[in-house]
């Protein structure tokens, strides 16, 4: 067994949990946002995530969570799409 406990072993043993840094700082996030928000038409995400050098499920993730917290109709959780017509 390998000597030392780490801090994540002392939280867990504390009863907190420690939170692993974020890979992607919170201005890069509030920013990427913002530009595709003002974008007119909105980009693709792909390559808006490629320019910005993200990940872009990361991206993706980051503007649905905003339009969440931002109350866009038909992106709150628990809503469903409006059913298809056949």
């Amino acid at each position: 067994m390998r000597g030392g406990v780490t801090a994540g072993q002392m939280g867990l043993m504390r009863g907190t949990q420690t939170m692993p840094p974020r890979k992607y700082p919170l201005e890069l996030r509030e920013r990427a946002v913002r530009m595709y928000r003002a974008s007119e038409p909105k980009p693709v995400i792909r390559r808006m995530a490629e320019e910005l050098g993200v990940h872009h499920e990361a991206l993706r993730g980051w503007i649905r969570q905003a339009e969440a917290d931002a109350g866009t109709p038909g992106t709150a959780k628990g809503q469903t799409a409006p059913p298809r017509r056949a």
